[in-house]
Order: structure tokens, then C-alpha cells, then sequence
């Protein structure tokens, strides 16, 4: 269909439905989503990252239908003017998501394909979580999607797998850090860190960074006296406090608690250097909220990496410091294993635009968006008039919220306008419409159009109130409704006019996933139209001089809706002790559930009076934010009694991989 168009963008658009990849048609009964993207013509990524406005030499290409783009094609580009920066964020949605990143491929091809305008989107990339567990992938779903949509879906470049490396061969080291001071004396740790060869001795580079921290200006180990060497040697790590997990890409309820050092050879040293600590109760995260992936996000160059991976802090000593990864000696080699994961990863549309992807931290238990390299590329590769289209995960009380106070105060980049993303489905259940769950049949109210009116008209408070929570960060609304193949007329209007009474400078009505990019042609003229009227007046919603308990006061009760904040014991004093620390000056990067204003996951609409229970707080330093865990948060979570896993295998004589989504 319309190859001439498919190619430049240009053109006049046929009349009705139509998808630009010359192996698909728009078919009335909408194919699974991994037949329709095994079905589309691929073009190579060398097409896609000329139509981008990059050279040969800034890629390295893994295959023929993805690339890494490298860095210095956003130094050769940085002269451009910026194009218009468009942010997708959503309501409270329902177990089974809303459709987010499928409105956000979307509207990258109603820009590209349908209107001819320069658009790149940037995306993150999925867990292994998710994956296998109850959600699917991220590649979006139906005709807007990213394509090869396993490659997306599954290992794509390699990015979360480095990050698992890295963060766990920096638990690795920080445990066998702990065991060797408790086994041997000061002189044989000096002799083993500062080994004497050919008569002299020497400083490993990264040692030198503990000794200026430690205020030894010395650059011979042998100068070092007895006093300096047992401060140089012993980091006397405080294991109450410390705070680095170990990580995996899985849903693994069974990792949520375990004992380190069950082995026969460790119960033997613990029990021989009276260390228990050595035989440790601690768990495993999900590595998308590693704080090294947070770091790969925000970090702006290799060398920011660099120094922020090696203040990432793992615990304190005794004395109360901070124990970080340069003490550790490890954040170079860290370094060395994220070498090529700073690099945005290139793949395209099924319409044939663009897409950068990069890093993947979950919204609810990290700060849930892409990477702050990847915009500053994108912007500078349209250029003037063009567009960027990156998504802020799960809601916009916390993924656009940490978009704005996290992303955006460490970028410096403003968004031009906001799409919310919302569902009639999504809705019916905030008016009080019977419990979504993952895996069991959905609810007839929401398969049946025009049921559940009076909990239609309920439920829209939702979406009101992120539209209100968009107006304090001074950025206008688009919101787009994004309609299921059961949705009526009726339904989809009693929304639109909510948003609008709301506040919303748009509210439009899209059907992407049934027909691609021009499902989404009037969803893009809105957003072309709001960013042209530019009325965006951005600004943050705290100062960094706050508190750290003012900042999560402030978010709490001006996005959530909340009463106040309540706090352990032990949150309190992990505050008194960042503060103490200089902490106190980093935003807050609040972990809570995705799937209510509140921390109560079973309270819809938009709850009152309650209260926000902090049970701990960690420093992710490195990454440059304080991290509240709310309620019953968990940082790993656990797989359903059936999963998505059940449906995937592989035909073993095409080679093709069967039930992914």
C-alpha cells in the first residue's frame, strides 16, 4: 500500500484505513500481536538510521535489524535546534496495562508515515519480568508496534544483561571484601591489595580515589604508616546497613529472602573468625530496579557513568560513612562491563520510523523512563519541527512525575506537552467496576459496550485528577483515549467531555492498535497543534533545598492526594542519617504500587484521607536520588499461577518463536 508515501512521508494519503509496510494490510479481525509483526516487512537498519539523519560511523550494527547508535553522533548533532519534546504517560491502569507504549508507537507512525513529520520515539527496554510473567512484552501491540518484536521483547543488545553483571559483581566484591577483613590482619590485606613486585609497590588508579577520600596525600604504598594502611585497608562495612542487593531478570518470589554464604568453606570461616555476618540474611531485586540501571538512564556521557557508578553507596562502615564502589575498587571494571550499554539501541515501526531503546526501569520501583542520552540524540536528530516521543512508565502520579523531578531536573530538557493515555475499561474500574486480574477472565462490563455508564461517569475522577497533577508542573494535556474494539460512541464521548471540562487542551479519540499510525492521525494533529501553540510553562514541583521529608510530603499529598506521610523507625532514622550525609539535596524517587493514587492497590478512583506509609528509604546516590519504598512494596516481584511463559515455545522447524506478546 502506498510505497511511494511509505518511503518519504509524502504524498496524498489514500482514503480510509491503510498501514505503510508492503507486508501487511489492516484486516477487521485484528491478528495476535506477534502474527502481525512476523508478518511485516522489516526494513534494514541501515535504511532506518539514514532516514534518521545518522552516518555509518556512528553505528554499530548487531544483525540486520538493529543498531547501536554511539554517542558521537548527538556531539556532531548538538548545534541543531531541538525538536518538539512529547511525553506518553497514563492513568491507574488495570493489571493488564492500557496501552501505553502501543499509543505511544502509535503516534510516532500517524507522525512519520501519515503527516510526513521528522519523529523519532524512544522507549525502554523490557524486562524478562514482565515478559514471562503476566503483562507480555513492550513492544506495543496490534498495527503499532516496534519490530523485530522478539529481538525488543527478549535480549535485544545486551543492556540488562550487563547490568546484572555489573551490579552483582559489585555485591560480589562487596562480600568477599567482608570476608577477607574479617580473616586476616591489617599487613596481609596491605601486602595482598598493594602487592610487591620487583622490590617496589603500587597504587591500583582506582585506589587513589579512596585515599583522597580518605585524606592521605601519598602516592607510594610503602609511605603509608601503620595508621593510614589500617584506614587504607579496612572499609569495616556495617552489615545492618547495608544496602545492595543482588539482582536477576525474573519474576522470583523465592529470591524475596535468602542467607548468603551456605557454603562449607564460608560456615567454616565464619564460625573460625567468630563473623556471622558473613553468613548474612538479604535478597534479590529485579535488575530493572538496580540503581545501575537508573544510571544508565540519567547518566549524560560515559564518563558521567563513570563517576556516578562509583558513588553508588552499598552500605556504611561502622564509623557511619559511606561505603561506595570506588572503596571497593570495582566501579571501573563496572564501567568496562556498561561500556557499550550507553549506547541507545536503534529498531523501527511497522511503519518505518525510528525508535532509540534504552535502559528499563520499572515506574513503581524505579524511576520508570528511558534514557536522558537517547532524547538529547533524538532531539537534535529531527531537528526543528520534528518530534520525540518518550513514554514515562505506568501512571502519571508516579512515572511522569519522576519524569519531570528526576529526568528532567537532571537534563534540563522540558516537555512540550503530556499525552495521558486512559481506557474506557480502565475507568469503569476506578467507578467501582468488579476486580481486574491478570490471568482470569475480564469482567463482562468491560467486554460489553455501552454497560456500566453510571461507572463510566464515576471513574473518569481518575484521569481528571493526572490532568490536574500535569497543570502543576505547567505542561498541557493531551489525552488520548484509546479505544478497545468493544468501546461505544457514548462511552468514549462521556470521556473526551471529562477531560475537557478538566482541563485538557485536547482529548481525542484513537484506534491505533486496530489501525496503525492512522488510528492516530487526529491524535497527532492535537499533539502537533498544542506543541505549536507552545504553551508549555514547565517547572518542578519541589526545590532540591527541600527535605527530604518535605519533598515526599510535597509529591504525596499534591499527586497522590494524600493526608500526610507516616514513617517506621527505621525510615526515620535512614533519613536522619542521609541528611546528616548531604543526602538531603537529591530528589525522591518514591516506590509504591502502580495500580492506585494511594499505597493500596485496592483503592480506585482518586481515594481521600489516607495515609502514606514509608517503610524504608534508601540512597541511590549514584544515580542521584533518594528511594522511599511505600507499604508492602516489593522490589522482586512474583509470578502468577499462570503466566505468560505457558504460551511461548518455538517452531522448531521454522525457527519461528510462537506465543510471545
Amino acid at each position: 500500500p502506498a510505497s511511494k508515501r511509505a518511503k518519504t512521508g509524502k504524498g496524498k494519503e489514500p482514503e480510509g484505513p491503510v498501514i505503510y509496510n508492503s507486508g501487511l494490510t489492516l484486516e477487521e479481525k485484528v491478528p495476535s500481536d506477534i502474527d502481525i509483526a512476523q508478518a511485516a516487512a522489516c526494513k534494514p537498519i541501515t535504511e532506518i538510521f539514514k532516514s534518521a539523519g545518522f552516518k555509518p560511523d556512528e553505528i554499530d550494527l548487531y544483525g540486520k535489524y538493529k543498531a547501536k547508535v554511539l554517542l558521537k553522533a548527538r556531539d556532531r548533532l548538538d548545534k541543531n535546534e531541538s525538536g518538539y519534546y512529547v511525553c506518553v504517560a497514563g492513568i491507574n491502569p488495570t493489571p493488564l496495562g492500557e496501552g501505553k507504549s502501543t499509543t505511544s508507537v502509535g503516534l510516532v507512525q500517524a507522525l512519520g508515515a501519515h503527516m510526513g513529520k521528522k519523529v523519532i520515539a524512544c522507549l525502554r527496554q523490557p524486562s524478562q519480568g514482565p515478559t514471562f510473567g503476566i503483562k507480555g512484552g513492550a513492544a506495543g501491540g496490534g498495527y503499532s508496534q516496534v519490530i523485530p518484536m522478539e529481538e525488543f521483547n527478549l535480549h535485544l543488545t545486551g543492556d540488562i544483561h550487563a547490568i546484572t553483571a555489573a551490579h552483582n559483581l559489585c555485591a560480589a566484591a562487596l562480600d568477599a571484601r567482608m570476608l577477607h577483613e574479617a580473616s586476616q590482619s591489617d599487613e596481609k590485606l596491605f601486602d595482598r591489595l598493594c602487592p610487591e613486585k620487583g622490590g617496589e609497590r603500587k597504587f591500583a588508579a582506582i585506589m587513589t580515589r579512596r585515599l583522597k577520600k580518605l585524606g592521605i596525600d601519598k602516592g607510594n604504598p610503602s609511605d603509608l604508616t601503620p595508621e593510614e594502611r589500617s584506614k587504607f585497608v579496612r572499609l569495616d562495612v556495617d552489615p545492618a546497613t547495608i544496602t545492595w542487593n543482588r539482582v536477576v531478570d525474573v519474576n522470583d518470589r523465592a529470591l524475596r529472602g535468602i542467607i548468603t554464604g551456605q557454603g562449607p568453606e564460608e560456615a567454616r570461616l565464619a564460625e573460625q573468625y567468630k563473623a556471622p555476618h558473613l553468613q548474612r540474611h538479604t535478597k534479590y531485586d529485579i535488575s530493572v530496579s538496580s540503581e545501575i540501571m537508573a544510571v544508565l538512564a540519567l547518566a549524560t556521557s560515559l564518563a558521567d557513568m563513570r563517576e556516578r557508578l562509583g558513588k553508588m553507596v552499598v552500605g556504611y562502615s561502622i564509623a557511619g560513612v559511606p561505603v561506595d564502589a570506588n572503596d571497593l575498587g570495582v566501579a571501573g571494571a563496572l564501567t568496562v562491563l556498561m561500556k557499550d550499554a550507553i549506547n541507545p539501541t536503534l529498531m523501527q515501526t511497522l511503519e518505518g520510523q525510528p525508535v532509540l531503546v534504552h535502559a528499563g526501569p520499572f515506574a513503581n520501583i524505579a524511576h520508570g523512563n528511558s534514557s536522558i542520552v537517547a532524547d538529547q540524540l533524538a532531539l537534535k536528530a529531527v531537528g526543528k519541527g520534528g518530534f520525540v516521543v518518550t513514554e514515562a512508565g505506568f501512571g502519571a502520579d508516579i512515572g511522569f512525575e519522576k519524569f519531570c523531578n528526576i529526568k528532567c531536573r537532571a537534563s534540563g530538557l522540558t516537555p512540550d506537552v503530556v499525552v495521558i493515555v486512559c481506557t474506557v475499561r480502565a475507568l469503569k474500574m476506578h467507578g467501582g467496576g468488579p476486580t481486574v486480574t491478570a490471568g482470569a477472565p475480564v469482567p463482562e462490563v468491560y467486554e460489553q459496550g455501552g454497560e456500566g455508564l453510571d461507572l463510566l461517569k464515576a471513574g473518569v475522577c481518575n484521569v481528571v485528577k493526572h490532568i490536574e497533577n500535569a497543570a502543576v508542573f505547567g505542561v498541557p494535556v493531551v489525552v488520548a483515549i484509546n479505544q478497545r474494539w468493544h468501546d461505544t460512541q457514548e462511552e468514549m464521548l462521556i470521556v473526551r467531555d471529562a477531560c475537557l471540562a478538566a482541563g485538557a487542551a485536547r482529548a481525542v479519540i484513537a484506534n491505533h492498535w486496530a489501525q496503525g499510525g492512522y488510528g492516530a492521525k487526529d491524535l497527532a494533529a492535537a499533539v502537533e497543534s498544542v506543541c505549536e501553540e507552545g504553551k508549555a510553562d514547565f517547572k518542578l514541583l519541589y526545590p532540591d533545598t527541600m527535605s527530604i521529608k518535605e519533598k515526599l510530603h510535597k509529591v504525596a499529598t499534591t499527586i497522590y492526594g494524600a493526608k500526610d506521610v507516616e514513617y517506621t523507625p527505621e525510615a526515620e532514622a535512614q533519613i536522619a542519617r542521609y541528611e546528616a550525609l548531604g543526602f538531603g539535596s537529591l530528589p525522591v524517587c518514591v516506590a509504591k504500587t502502580h495500580l492506585s493514587l494511594s499505597a493500596d492497590a485496592k483503592l480506585k478512583g482518586v481515594p481521600k484521607d489516607f495515609i502514606l506509609p514509608v517503610r524504608e528509604v534508601r540512597a541511590s546516590v549514584g544515580a542521584g536520588f533518594v528511594y522511599p519504598i511505600i507499604g508492602t512494596m516489593s522490589t522482586m516481584p512474583g509470578l502468577s499461577t499462570r503466566p505468560c511463559f505457558f504460551d511461548i515455545d518455538i517452531d522448531l522447524e521454522t525457527g519461528k518463536i510462537l506465543g510471545l506478546s
